[in-house]
């Protein structure tokens, strides 16, 4: 008994990385979504080389997503470099607070956009439904600002897609392996964007 107790986590913490793995191997042969993450790097490229920035925002997971995205490309990610400006629209709680009070949860993100962005930004929203509200108002503001926006979402039809330059769509409609796909992504088009921009670099020792 105490065996078999002992097999059945073990057999889900497999099958949960059999899933990923499953969920990575297609991501890697999907020619859209490679077309997309080179798409969305050499967009990021020229808004930088332009002096514009990259802003960031998600509910949940995807706002974790979001600020661990900034940090990437405002610190480092393989290699000692200058710092590109990005900006997570999900880590100010007195901003988040205050326009939530004030105007509705709705639009959180969309009055960040309007007041810190400028056309030749980048906007990446980030929503695994692909339906968030205040994911949705943020994109439609940043059209009328001018800015580039980028969404990452899931397979199958998404309201998000309709106010994107760029989509990046995980092809996956279970809401963690979405998320494991954009996290993937978003190193790969860091890694490019450093690339485009400072060459190959000398990798980091530690991170």
């Amino acid at each position: 008994m105490k065996g078999n107790r002992m097999r059945e986590p073990d057999d889900m913490v497999a099958a949960h990385f059999r899933r990923s793995c499953e969920t990575l191997d297609r991501a890697a042969d999907d020619e859209k979504l490679r077309a997309a993450i080179y798409a969305i790097a050499e967009t990021v490229t020229q808004a930088f080389r332009s002096g514009g920035k990259l802003m960031l925002a998600g509910n949940g997971g995807s706002a974790a997503d979001a600020q661990h995205i900034a940090g990437e490309f405002l610190s480092r990610f393989s290699f000692d470099r200058d710092p590109l400006p990005a900006i997570a629209l999900t880590s100010d709680t007195s901003v988040l607070t205050a326009i939530g009070n004030d105007y509705g949860y709705e639009h959180t993100f969309e009055r960040q956009v309007r007041g810190l962005g400028r056309a030749g930004d980048v906007f990446i929203a980030i929503s695994t439904s692909g339906r968030s509200p205040n994911v949705l108002a943020a994109l439609q503001a940043a059209r009328k600002v001018g800015i580039t926006t980028v969404g990452f979402t899931g397979e199958g039809k998404r309201d998000m897609v309709a106010y994107c330059d760029h989509c990046l769509a995980a092809p996956s409609s279970d809401t963690p392996l979405i998320q494991q796909i954009h996290i993937v992504a978003a190193h790969a088009i860091c890694g490019l964007v450093e690339r485009n921009l400072f060459g190959s670099g000398t990798a980091a020792a530690t991170r």
